[in-house]
């Protein structure tokens, strides 16, 4: 039987990992472990703090190696992972000059990163290695800053999506494009003629599609040739079948890529997330001392970093992490806090908008908003304000059509979990430090099939961990548990700031800011139970996890952890936090009897659809009597 987990009032206990690094670890809920769980097994540390020295990895069976990008090193990082508790690194792949961004490895070894250009506007490349060697085969050429790289299941197809940032100072602007490189059935490097760019021509004014509304174009227009092919920059991509789904992060958008003519055959705007309605609200100050989760007047822009694929009943599903991000190069800076709205030529608010009355510093004065969306025609005030991310992971048909928004749910169990470091940022540990911008900052995540369930592994950039989702059913997912392999107690900044060494530092605080999660399978594990990994960009370290198993789905346990000593508990909050139900809240019918809906930019009535375990956790909070509880820090 398939164990399921919904407690959101059991006790959050610190408890020491057990993995190599001894961290302490959060798992909450702490008294249960679901199929889909994480429990750490190991870590290796680089000792870099801040430097990128642990990105995106991928496992290869074949060799049982992980593969860690260490971005600014110029190099790919290779771990012996074939006992996951104590993974020791075997050697490295230097790339050509340039900083590497990604990596993917298909089945037979071959090992595909992509470089990103030191001028970073100039053309990137791809650079092939093999996994048993770490012999470069080769390198092609794609599109400027090439960002990701992913190869197609089929093992036919590597598919980069190529940035293409304005430089710093924004004296120029590149395109962003989608490379499809066919890949050779040998073990080698293609050549440049396996190269073929999809572009976003055919949507410029004039061309063939017509630009849909709301896919944002904004910022200054330095590539007057191609200014909405500039003004597109493709971010993370999924594929399924012959198709890629490529995130347009700052555009708020979805390109939806033909491999085999290498053509982008459709762009849809992701639209908006209504944090007005019931479930759907957030923390909005990092200055009120207090976890304030609650229902705002503004419209959240989903602009997802990272992006999955799977299937459920015979359908293609995307789900995608929501991060949320803004663009400041050169003099150009698109957001501003709302308290600053009406001063040093800014616009102000509308007097009769909804936000008008809430400019101070505990109300939403310090959240961070875009300039570019909301203003009224006239260009005379903003009567909507929008903010970058939506905080949360959603589900998608691949039309575009919203099937599910976890709304709230991310921070609310983050406040469950971690009453005094809600919110916190990576560098440093502290509370409340980042809601005043993008919270937990759900920054990318992998899918995997454990038994007969699907499972999306979700990391959290800013309070770190990774938060387990059951996806079976697209429909209505169910939280699983959310475990952060990381010592609150040590601020690393702050230490390494102060002398500290780095490498004790980043040994004892354990992960931060996690940047890429994969997904190994049972089949391809070394301990015969699934794997995740991630990659730490702030901390440099690479950690390994052990996924829970039914015990009927015949995977067996992983190995035995070494015994460890309780670390002291974190306390929970005096009362959980909670929102007032709304006397007539809309969109309250029975789970299943209506689909989630797309939010439109029409406030108040619009809205995903609340996720029936948000109906469960309200229903336990009322009969309690609950209303929304602010935990004040001190006196």
């Amino acid at each position: 039987m398939h164990r399921r987990l919904l407690s959101l009032t059991a006790a959050a206990a610190l408890v020491l990992g057990t993995s190599a690094a001894g961290a302490a670890t959060t798992q909450y809920p702490a008294d249960t472990d679901p199929a889909g769980s994480l429990t750490p097994l190991g870590t290796h540390h680089s000792g870099q703090f801040d430097e990128s020295a642990a990105e995106i990895v991928a496992f290869h069976a074949g060799t049982q190696r992980t593969f860690v990008v260490n971005a600014l090193s110029g190099q790919i990082d290779v771990l012996d992972a074939s006992d996951p508790t104590s993974p020791v690194q075997v050697g490295t792949i230097a790339a050509p000059e340039g900083v590497v961004n990604s990596l993917s490895v298909r089945e037979d070894g071959l090992v595909v990163a992509a470089i990103e250009a030191p001028t970073k506007t100039d053309p990137g490349h791809l650079l092939f290695a093999d996994a048993t060697t770490l012999q470069n085969l080769g390198t092609v050429e794609v599109g400027a800053q090439p960002d990701m790289v992913s190869i197609s299941p089929d093992g036919a197809y590597a598919v980069s999506a190529d940035e293409g940032e304005p430089a710093d100072d924004y004296s120029a602007d590149p395109e962003g494009t989608v490379s499809v490189v066919t890949l050779p059935d040998e073990l080698t490097a293609p050549g440049q003629e396996a190269v073929r760019t999809a572009t976003f021509h055919n949507w410029e004014e004039n061309g063939p599609r017509d630009l849909p509304e709301e896919v944002r174009i904004f910022g200054p227009e330095v590539n007057a040739d191609r200014p909405v092919s500039a003004n597109l920059e493709p971010e993370y991509v999924a594929i399924d079948g012959t198709t890629a789904y490529v995130t347009l992060q700052e555009n708020n958008a979805i390109a939806v890529v033909d491999l085999i003519g290498a053509q982008v055959t459709d762009l849809w705007p992701m639209g908006f997330k209504d944090h007005s309605q019931p479930g759907m609200g957030f923390d909005a100050s990092d200055r009120d001392d207090a976890i304030a989760i609650e229902p705002q007047p503004v419209l959240g822009m989903y602009q997802p970093d990272g992006i999955g694929a799977y299937s459920a009943g015979g359908q293609t599903y995307l789900v995608t992490a929501n991060e949320g991000d803004s663009r400041e190069w050169g003099d150009y800076a698109e957001g501003a806090r709302v308290k600053n709205l009406g001063k040093d030529g800014l616009a102000p608010i509308c007097e009769d908008a909804p936000a008008a009355a809430l400019t101070g510093d505990a109300d939403l004065g310090r959240l961070n908003v875009t300039l570019e969306n909301g203003l009224r025609e006239d260009g005379s005030c903003y009567e909507q304000l929008y903010s970058f991310g939506s905080r949360s992971f959603s589900i998608w048909t691949p039309e575009g059509d919203l099937v599910f928004d976890s709304g709230d749910e991310f921070e609310r169990i983050v406040a469950e979990a971690l009453p005094e470091h809600f919110n916190s940022n990576h560098s440093e540990s502290n509370f409340d430090g980042r809601s005043d911008d993008k919270g937990p900052e759900p920054e990318n995540l992998a899918i995997g099939q454990v038994g007969d369930r699907t499972y999306a592994f979700i990391g959290f950039e800013r309070v770190g961990g990774v938060i387990v989702y059951d996806i079976t059913d697209p429909t209505a997912p169910e939280f699983v548990r959310y475990t952060n392999e990381r010592d609150f107690s040590v601020s690393a900044e702050q230490e390494i700031d102060g002398g500290a060494d780095p490498a004790d530092v980043l040994r004892r605080a354990g992960d931060l800011g996690p940047e890429g999660v994969a997904f190994v399978d049972a089949t391809d594990s070394p301990t015969e139970q699934p794997l995740v990994i991630t990659g730490n960009e702030v901390s440099g370290s690479t950690t390994f996890f052990a996924v829970t198993v039914d015990d009927e789905d015949g995977s067996g346990p992983g190995p035995d952890p070494e015994p460890t000593e309780p670390a002291p508990t974190e306390p929970a909050p005096t009362e959980p936090p909670s929102e007032p139900a709304p006397t007539d809240a809309p969109g309250t019918d029975p789970p299943g009897d209506s689909p989630a809906k797309k939010p439109t930019g029409d406030l108040p009535g619009t809205g995903a659809t609340v996720s029936p375990w948000w109906f469960a956790l309200g229903a336990a909070l009322l009969a309690g009597g609950g209303l929304l509880a602010r935990r004040r820090l001190g006196s």
